[in-house]
């Protein structure tokens, strides 16, 4: 990372609360071999693998400033496609992506908000008034992650250092608490001055791996090798996930693709393209089915071209497909090629679900009931069926059930023109559910149908009556041991405990929930105890969709922890706020 020309002053280290005495009658002479361990030169090989560390890593936010050799001060105020966001932590960087991904065909469009301050890779701070001054900080920075900082790994902080003179005789003590002391610290030393560090001393890499460091060859050793451990992901396409070649030759021949959208010379042309099947092997070759179930062959490479990934596609017939792509996005299960402007393909690896046998799948309903978690209709949440239970019988019948209200219909499995499986369900009392659901997703305790281009999703959990799991049947048992009331509720970050006072919440057998007010009821709704897929205990309260305050509660809760006549119950919504109901006993 370019380094820039610091003006920090010595007094500002000991504002920091650094601790320096450079009496040197209250030393002892220097014995090597003692815990302060061996000494060093401050222009050492040693000293600059510190130095680096301690640099100011400036890659995390590329996404706002295009820039690894500094990083904007928190907080501050972006613009994002006319949206105003203030980005208090890293976290919300996360915002912004989610924004850009939102929609593929849009032109995404971030301003920020000056003026601001900049933290340089020395710590050095800096007031940018205007863009322009951004932009031309911005162009002296080194592309491609060709910085000197180190980001693996990092100090655990406090660490203590000696300082010596030309005698072996100590001259002073320092202790550091951050990185930023730690490199003003070492911006003040000479070349040859003398320095040694109290051992033992800890790091941690980027893994949450912590190592335990006890002399000077160790401490060299470990930042020497984190340097290349990880991927710094300095380059400025914030965007692009930074994955290896093989990584990516990996997950293309791993499974098969399904086309989402297609644009070429910037007409675009998802409706003639949308669900071909493309297939990659290990010999080169690549294979595209189309709707109608032809298939055209062609050949493909991978390269790397400065600092990104090349997708070479080639076809005799498939000429809107052939060209030399960027691959601009490789995660879950999602890979978007870009080359120059107006040319693009999305598509979605379909894994879980083309090498499954369809009486697999037949075999895998039957077996237990399955509990609606989530259900999008055209981009609709469908909050009134949640927690609903289907149960897929003989002779293609299919009941659903809230454990009082039962409607049937029928049900098949079947492969659409890409080969992918397709549950068939039809139920003539709700529309809503009716749907041929591509299977996307088939794991131990869920299964997943979803159509991502337009928007409609079923998850299902497996609830089967043998499991024994204690946890289930005690919170169940719990729950039933009288009338609950609502101790706390706090949606979204405001309290609205007020709008519950004097409801009753009966918990009674079949699953029905009663809400009441003075014995009278008031609402009925049903509830379940489940495991899901991960292994949490969560709680499934459905009180219907009508935009009542008791709808509030349909949704599926973790249960976050429960006390002698008390429960409390969590949801963590999309933007990172977490929602919280709390039950506790009516005496």
């Amino acid at each position: 990372m370019k380094k820039f020309l610091k003006q920090v002053s010595w007094s500002l280290l000991l504002i920091g609360a650094l601790s320096f005495t450079a009496c040197q009658e209250e030393f002892e002479e220097v014995n090597t071999s003692d815990a302060q361990g061996e000494s060093f030169m401050a222009s050492s090989n040693t000293a600059v693998l510190i130095e680096k560390t301690a640099q100011r890593d400036g890659s995390f936010d590329n996404i706002v400033d295009g820039s690894s050799c500094f990083a904007l001060n928190f907080p501050y105020t972006v613009n994002v496609n006319g949206l105003d966001i203030t980005i208090d932590s890293i976290e919300d960087l996360r915002l912004i992506e989610e924004i850009f991904d939102e929609f593929d065909e849009d032109v995404d469009v971030l301003e920020i908000f000056f003026p601001i301050t900049i933290t340089l890779a020395d710590h050095t701070e800096l007031v940018i008034n205007n863009k322009e001054e951004l932009v031309e900080l911005a162009r002296d920075c080194i592309e491609g992650g060709g910085d000197d900082d180190i980001e693996c790994i990092d100090f655990v902080y406090p660490v203590t250092f000696y300082t010596f003179d030309i005698n072996n005789q100590q001259t002073g003590q320092v202790t550091v608490n951050s990185d930023r002391e730690l490199k003003y610290f070492l911006d003040e030393l000479e070349d040859d001055d003398i320095i040694s560090i109290d051992f033992p001393i800890t790091l941690i890499k980027f893994d949450g791996t912590e190592v335990r460091v006890d002399n000077n060859a160790q401490l060299a050793a470990a930042l020497e090798i984190a340097k290349d451990e990880c991927d710094e992901d300095d380059d400025d396409d914030y965007n692009d996930d930074d994955f290896t070649l093989e990584r990516l030759e990996h997950v293309l021949v791993e499974c098969p693709w399904v086309v989402l959208s297609v644009e070429r010379d910037g007409v675009n042309q998802s409706d003639q393209y949308e669900a071909y099947l493309m297939n990659f092997f290990e010999s080169g070759e690549v294979t595209v089915k189309d709707r109608a179930g032809n298939v055209l062959n062609g050949t493909w490479e991978v390269t790397m071209l400065d600092h990104y990934a090349a997708l070479n596609l080639s076809f005799d017939v498939l000429v809107d497909f052939t060209l030399q792509w960027k691959v601009y996005e490789l995660e879950e299960g999602k890979i978007k090629l870009f080359s120059g402007d107006g040319n693009r393909i999305i598509m979605r690896s379909i894994c879980d679900s083309v090498d499954t046998d369809p009486n697999t799948l037949r075999e895998i309903l039957r077996e237990c009931a399955w509990i609606i978690k989530r259900v999008k209709n055209d981009g609709e949440e469908i909050d009134r069926l949640i927690g609903w239970e289907f149960k897929f019988q003989a002779e293609n019948v299919v009941t659903l059930s809230n454990g009082v209200n039962t409607i049937n219909g029928t049900w098949e499995i079947g492969t659409n023109a890409q080969g992918i499986l397709v549950l068939n369900i039809n139920m003539p009392e709700d529309s809503a559910i009716s749907f041929q659901w591509p299977l996307r997703e088939l794991l131990q305790n869920r299964l997943r149908f979803e159509i991502e281009s337009i928007d409609y999703e079923l998850t299902l959990l497996r609830a089967c009556p043998s499991t024994n799991d204690g946890d289930i049947t005690e919170i169940r048992s719990f729950l039933m041991m009288g009338d609950w009331m609502v101790d706390q509720y706090i949606d979204s970050g405001m309290e609205e405990t007020i709008n519950y006072e004097g409801m009753d919440f009966t918990f009674e057998t079949e699953h029905r929930l009663i809400v009441s007010t003075n014995m009278d009821p008031l609402k009925t709704g049903f509830w379940r105890v489940i495991r899901d897929n991960d292994g949490k205990l969560k709680v499934y309260l459905n009180l219907g969709d009508d935009n009542d305050a008791l709808s509030e509660f349909t949704d599926d809760w973790d249960i976050y922890s429960i006390t002698e006549g008390r429960i409390e119950l969590r949801d963590e919504s999309g933007d990172g706020t977490v929602d919280i109901l709390v039950f506790k006993r009516n005496p």
